[in-house]
């Protein structure tokens, strides 16, 4: 399970025991340090993965800009994309924001919901408004870092592998609206997007839903 933005394993930890008799391992990323890359987040990943096999991968947000990459390392015969980023081949993950028309679609969505656009992220109402109280204090103790490095290289790959690939999205999900990442999946992938109940951060305010679809993908 590939994180986010800041690269810590702690955002599945609701999702987790909710994945019982299954094997599931979390990967902490280097999203910290300014010399790690998106090759070096993949690295992480496959060292994670090791020798095991029928592996399903699951990345949230930022997480798709790496799990791509670990589709042509190891065999992955699932790939479950999680209100995640999708990127073309030479495009940084800087350029995406502006490229697919993220900024207007959230800001569009904040309009029509009674809440007023801010140029700065608020984290209380894009991210955690649906998030339990105390998971959201917990997650408060430490601000993760995240370097900007992964954001400033080209996405490296010439094409999206050809692994089989699920999109699910939460239907509260204020950074990245449902009919919005709609039409950047349809126009990039080429598949559908499943909605999910929930905002961005799905496993920390819905881990029983989020779980139970897992569930069904791989049964």
């Amino acid at each position: 399970m590939i994180p986010g933005a800041g690269g810590r394993a702690w955002y599945w930890h609701r999702l987790i025991p909710e994945l019982r008799g299954h094997d599931v391992v979390a990967v902490d990323l280097p999203a910290d340090d300014d010399s790690a890359g998106l090759r070096e987040y993949a690295d992480a990943v496959v060292s994670a993965i090791g020798d095991r096999t029928d592996v399903v991968l699951v990345a949230q947000s930022m997480g798709g800009l790496t799990a791509p990459l670990v589709c042509t390392r190891v065999p992955v015969e699932l790939l479950v994309l999680v209100n995640a980023m999708v990127p073309v081949p030479g495009e940084t993950g800087a350029e995406w924001w502006g490229n697919t028309g993220q900024p207007r679609a959230a800001a569009e969505l904040a309009v029509r919901q009674g809440r007023t656009p801010a140029e700065e992220l608020d984290p209380m109402e894009i991210f955690f408004h649906d998030v339990p109280p105390d998971v959201v204090a917990e997650a408060m103790r430490e601000e993760p870092p995240q370097s900007s490095a992964p954001f400033e290289e080209p996405w490296p790959l010439e094409a999206w592998p050809g692994t089989p690939t699920v999109f699910l999205q939460g239907r509260d999900d204020r950074l990245f609206p449902l009919e919005w990442q709609r039409g950047v999946v349809r126009d990039r992938l080429g598949i559908p997007v499943e909605e999910l109940p929930g905002g961005h951060l799905v496993a920390l305010g819905h881990p029983r839903e989020l779980a139970a679809r897992l569930v069904r993908a791989v049964s």
